[in-house]
Protein backbone atom coordinates (compact mmCIF):
# COMPACT_ATOMS: atom_id res chain seq x y z
CA UNK A 1 0.00 0.00 0.00
CA UNK A 2 3.18 2.70 0.52
CA UNK A 3 4.59 1.83 -2.76
CA UNK A 4 1.26 2.15 -4.53
CA UNK A 5 0.38 5.31 -2.40
CA UNK A 6 3.53 6.89 -3.47
CA UNK A 7 3.33 5.96 -7.10
CA UNK A 8 0.05 7.62 -7.35
CA UNK A 9 1.31 10.95 -5.74
CA UNK A 10 4.68 10.71 -8.00
CA UNK A 11 1.85 10.66 -10.88
CA UNK A 12 0.05 13.84 -9.60
CA UNK A 13 3.39 15.54 -9.18
CA UNK A 14 4.45 14.29 -12.10
CA UNK A 15 1.28 15.29 -14.06
CA UNK A 16 1.70 19.38 -12.62
CA UNK A 17 4.88 19.32 -12.87
CA UNK A 18 4.61 18.22 -17.14
CA UNK A 19 1.61 20.78 -17.57
CA UNK A 20 3.54 24.19 -15.84
CA UNK A 21 6.81 23.28 -16.56
CA UNK A 22 7.31 19.88 -18.69
CA UNK A 23 9.89 17.18 -16.41
CA UNK A 24 7.68 14.72 -14.71
CA UNK A 25 9.42 12.16 -15.92
CA UNK A 26 12.16 13.24 -13.41
CA UNK A 27 9.93 12.19 -10.56
CA UNK A 28 8.24 9.11 -11.80
CA UNK A 29 10.53 7.36 -13.49
CA UNK A 30 13.15 7.56 -9.90
CA UNK A 31 10.23 6.50 -7.65
CA UNK A 32 9.92 3.42 -9.64
CA UNK A 33 13.83 2.51 -10.34
CA UNK A 34 14.03 2.87 -6.26
CA UNK A 35 10.73 0.27 -5.81
CA UNK A 36 12.82 -1.92 -8.00
CA UNK A 37 11.18 -1.90 -11.44
CA UNK A 38 13.86 -2.67 -14.50
CA UNK A 39 14.71 0.76 -16.07
CA UNK A 40 13.07 -0.31 -19.05
CA UNK A 41 9.53 -1.35 -17.30
CA UNK A 42 9.72 1.76 -15.09
CA UNK A 43 10.18 4.07 -18.50
CA UNK A 44 8.05 2.28 -20.63
CA UNK A 45 5.29 1.95 -17.81
CA UNK A 46 5.78 5.36 -16.86
CA UNK A 47 5.60 6.65 -20.83
CA UNK A 48 1.78 5.25 -20.76
CA UNK A 49 0.89 6.47 -17.87
CA UNK A 50 1.46 10.11 -18.04
CA UNK A 51 -0.38 10.25 -21.25
CA UNK A 52 -3.91 10.68 -19.07
CA UNK A 53 -2.01 13.94 -17.85
CA UNK A 54 -1.11 15.53 -20.96
CA UNK A 55 -4.82 15.09 -22.07
CA UNK A 56 -6.12 16.61 -18.79
CA UNK A 57 -3.66 19.33 -18.91
CA UNK A 58 -4.53 19.88 -22.82
CA UNK A 59 -7.92 20.26 -21.84
CA UNK A 60 -6.91 22.95 -19.30
CA UNK A 61 -5.25 25.00 -21.63
CA UNK A 62 -7.75 25.16 -24.40
CA UNK A 63 -8.38 28.60 -24.65
CA UNK A 64 -4.95 29.22 -25.16
CA UNK A 65 -4.84 26.49 -27.75
CA UNK A 66 -7.52 28.26 -30.10
CA UNK A 67 -5.61 30.97 -31.71
CA UNK A 68 -3.10 28.43 -32.93
CA UNK A 69 -4.92 25.38 -34.29
CA UNK A 70 -3.27 25.71 -38.03
CA UNK A 71 0.39 25.73 -36.23
CA UNK A 72 -0.51 22.26 -34.31
CA UNK A 73 -1.84 20.88 -37.29
CA UNK A 74 1.37 21.63 -39.32
CA UNK A 75 3.36 20.47 -35.65
CA UNK A 76 1.46 17.42 -35.26
CA UNK A 77 3.07 14.89 -38.14
CA UNK A 78 6.51 15.54 -37.11
CA UNK A 79 6.18 15.52 -33.09
CA UNK A 80 4.06 11.80 -34.02
CA UNK A 81 6.58 10.99 -36.19
CA UNK A 82 9.77 11.25 -33.54
CA UNK A 83 7.49 9.89 -30.87
CA UNK A 84 7.49 6.81 -33.14
CA UNK A 85 11.34 6.85 -34.03
CA UNK A 86 11.87 7.43 -30.25
CA UNK A 87 10.14 4.41 -29.24
CA UNK A 88 11.55 2.09 -32.05
CA UNK A 89 15.40 3.31 -30.41
CA UNK A 90 14.18 2.92 -26.61
CA UNK A 91 13.81 -0.98 -27.76
CA UNK A 92 17.47 -1.04 -29.63
CA UNK A 93 19.75 1.31 -28.15
CA UNK A 94 20.87 0.79 -24.26
CA UNK A 95 18.16 2.20 -21.84
CA UNK A 96 21.02 4.47 -20.80
CA UNK A 97 22.05 5.74 -24.10
CA UNK A 98 20.37 9.38 -24.01
CA UNK A 99 21.17 9.68 -20.42
CA UNK A 100 24.74 11.36 -20.75
CA UNK A 101 23.23 13.94 -22.49
CA UNK A 102 20.38 14.92 -21.02
CA UNK A 103 22.08 17.45 -18.81
CA UNK A 104 23.57 19.27 -21.38
CA UNK A 105 20.27 19.05 -23.25
CA UNK A 106 18.22 20.53 -20.10
CA UNK A 107 20.82 23.34 -19.63
CA UNK A 108 20.32 24.32 -23.13
CA UNK A 109 16.62 24.54 -23.08
CA UNK A 110 17.20 26.71 -19.91
CA UNK A 111 19.38 28.85 -21.26
CA UNK A 112 16.45 28.86 -24.53
CA UNK A 113 13.56 29.62 -22.11
CA UNK A 114 15.92 32.52 -20.16
CA UNK A 115 16.80 34.24 -23.20
CA UNK A 116 13.47 34.14 -24.88
CA UNK A 117 12.38 37.55 -25.15
CA UNK A 118 15.25 38.76 -26.17
CA UNK A 119 15.62 36.34 -29.01
CA UNK A 120 12.19 36.37 -30.11
CA UNK A 121 12.78 40.52 -30.23
CA UNK A 122 15.69 39.56 -32.55
CA UNK A 123 13.93 36.81 -34.44
CA UNK A 124 10.96 39.28 -34.82
CA UNK A 125 13.68 41.63 -36.32
CA UNK A 126 15.04 39.58 -38.96
CA UNK A 127 11.69 38.20 -39.88
CA UNK A 128 10.74 41.31 -40.76
CA UNK A 129 13.66 42.38 -43.09
CA UNK A 130 13.03 38.21 -44.63
CA UNK A 131 9.36 38.93 -45.16
CA UNK A 132 9.86 42.39 -46.59
CA UNK A 133 8.18 42.36 -50.08
CA UNK A 134 6.76 39.13 -49.67
CA UNK A 135 2.74 38.62 -49.33
CA UNK A 136 1.17 39.17 -45.78
CA UNK A 137 0.87 35.93 -44.10
CA UNK A 138 3.99 33.96 -46.02
CA UNK A 139 6.14 31.89 -43.53
CA UNK A 140 9.56 31.97 -44.70
CA UNK A 141 10.46 28.59 -45.66
CA UNK A 142 13.24 27.88 -44.05
CA UNK A 143 12.19 28.92 -40.54
CA UNK A 144 9.41 26.43 -41.45
CA UNK A 145 11.67 23.67 -42.00
CA UNK A 146 13.82 24.32 -39.10
CA UNK A 147 11.08 24.30 -36.64
CA UNK A 148 9.48 21.14 -38.33
CA UNK A 149 12.84 19.61 -37.95
CA UNK A 150 13.64 20.64 -33.77
CA UNK A 151 10.27 19.50 -33.48
CA UNK A 152 10.61 15.86 -34.65
CA UNK A 153 13.92 15.78 -33.08
CA UNK A 154 12.62 16.49 -29.87
CA UNK A 155 9.79 14.27 -30.65
CA UNK A 156 12.31 11.63 -31.08
CA UNK A 157 13.87 12.66 -27.45
CA UNK A 158 10.72 12.23 -26.28
CA UNK A 159 9.74 8.94 -27.57
CA UNK A 160 12.82 7.50 -26.31
CA UNK A 161 13.54 8.97 -22.58
CA UNK A 162 11.21 12.38 -22.11
CA UNK A 163 12.75 13.47 -19.28
CA UNK A 164 12.29 17.48 -19.41
CA UNK A 165 10.88 17.64 -23.08
CA UNK A 166 8.79 19.87 -22.34
CA UNK A 167 11.77 22.69 -21.20
CA UNK A 168 13.67 21.79 -24.43
CA UNK A 169 10.30 22.50 -26.56
CA UNK A 170 9.96 25.69 -24.54
CA UNK A 171 13.14 26.78 -25.14
CA UNK A 172 12.97 26.12 -29.04
CA UNK A 173 9.83 27.71 -29.61
CA UNK A 174 10.37 30.65 -27.47
CA UNK A 175 12.93 31.74 -29.78
CA UNK A 176 11.96 29.98 -33.26
CA UNK A 177 8.30 31.57 -33.18
CA UNK A 178 7.04 34.85 -31.85
CA UNK A 179 3.93 33.44 -29.95
CA UNK A 180 3.68 34.27 -26.40
CA UNK A 181 4.98 32.39 -23.50
CA UNK A 182 1.62 30.82 -22.26
CA UNK A 183 0.23 29.76 -25.54
CA UNK A 184 4.00 28.08 -26.67
CA UNK A 185 3.01 25.99 -23.18
CA UNK A 186 0.01 24.98 -24.19
CA UNK A 187 1.31 23.84 -27.44
CA UNK A 188 3.92 22.13 -25.52
CA UNK A 189 1.42 20.23 -23.61
CA UNK A 190 -0.59 19.35 -27.32
CA UNK A 191 3.08 18.20 -28.68
CA UNK A 192 4.16 16.11 -25.35
CA UNK A 193 1.03 14.45 -25.17
CA UNK A 194 1.05 13.05 -28.87
CA UNK A 195 4.75 11.77 -28.57
CA UNK A 196 4.01 10.24 -25.30
CA UNK A 197 0.60 8.39 -27.23
CA UNK A 198 2.56 7.42 -29.98
CA UNK A 199 4.98 5.99 -28.21
CA UNK A 200 2.85 4.17 -25.84
CA UNK A 201 1.21 2.71 -28.05
CA UNK A 202 4.20 1.25 -30.07
CA UNK A 203 4.92 -0.23 -26.19
CA UNK A 204 1.75 -1.89 -25.91
CA UNK A 205 2.02 -3.17 -30.04
CA UNK A 206 5.83 -4.63 -29.75
CA UNK A 207 7.12 -4.25 -26.12
CA UNK A 208 3.81 -5.36 -24.05
CA UNK A 209 6.06 -7.94 -21.71
CA UNK A 210 7.73 -4.44 -20.30
CA UNK A 211 4.42 -2.76 -19.01
CA UNK A 212 3.45 -3.17 -15.49
CA UNK A 213 -0.07 -2.46 -15.64
CA UNK A 214 -0.44 -1.83 -11.99
CA UNK A 215 1.98 1.10 -12.20
CA UNK A 216 0.31 2.79 -15.21
CA UNK A 217 -3.00 2.78 -13.61
CA UNK A 218 -1.54 4.44 -10.62
CA UNK A 219 0.35 7.09 -12.27
CA UNK A 220 -2.31 7.49 -14.93
CA UNK A 221 -4.57 8.06 -11.90
CA UNK A 222 -2.09 10.51 -10.13
CA UNK A 223 -1.29 12.20 -13.55
CA UNK A 224 -4.60 12.73 -14.53
CA UNK A 225 -5.83 14.35 -11.64
CA UNK A 226 -2.01 16.34 -11.55
CA UNK A 227 -2.72 17.55 -15.36
CA UNK A 228 -5.76 19.41 -14.07
CA UNK A 229 -4.56 21.01 -11.31
CA UNK A 230 -1.39 22.00 -13.19
CA UNK A 231 -3.74 24.05 -15.90
CA UNK A 232 -5.30 25.56 -13.07
CA UNK A 233 -2.46 27.06 -11.79
CA UNK A 234 -0.44 27.35 -14.87
CA UNK A 235 -2.66 29.24 -16.36
CA UNK A 236 -3.14 32.37 -13.96
CA UNK A 237 1.22 32.51 -13.88
CA UNK A 238 2.26 35.78 -15.36
CA UNK A 239 5.02 35.44 -18.27
CA UNK A 240 7.85 36.06 -15.91
CA UNK A 241 6.69 33.96 -12.68
CA UNK A 242 6.07 31.68 -15.90
CA UNK A 243 9.70 31.58 -16.88
CA UNK A 244 10.57 31.98 -13.67
CA UNK A 245 8.87 28.47 -12.85
CA UNK A 246 10.54 26.50 -15.84
CA UNK A 247 13.54 27.26 -14.56
CA UNK A 248 13.88 26.95 -11.04
CA UNK A 249 12.59 23.57 -11.95
CA UNK A 250 14.56 22.72 -14.55
CA UNK A 251 17.36 23.75 -12.85
CA UNK A 252 16.60 21.70 -9.45
CA UNK A 253 16.27 18.47 -12.24
CA UNK A 254 19.72 19.80 -13.40
CA UNK A 255 21.12 19.52 -9.81
CA UNK A 256 19.27 16.08 -9.13
CA UNK A 257 20.55 14.18 -12.37
CA UNK A 258 24.14 15.52 -12.01
CA UNK A 259 24.58 14.93 -8.17
CA UNK A 260 21.72 12.43 -7.12
CA UNK A 261 21.72 9.61 -9.96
Amino acid sequence: MLEMGLILLAGIWAGMINVVVGSGTLVTFPVLLLFGYPPLTANISNNIGLVAGGLSGTWGYRRELAPNRAMIVRLLPASAAGGLAGALLLLVLPASAFKTIVPVLIILGLLMVALGPALQRLSARRRALTMAGTPTGAVPSGGAVGLLAGIFVLGVYGGYFGAAQGILLVGFMSIVTSLALQQINAVKNVLTTVVNAIAAVTFIVVAGEHIDWKVVALIAAGSLLGGFFGAKFGRKLPPAALRATIIGVGTAALVKMIFFP
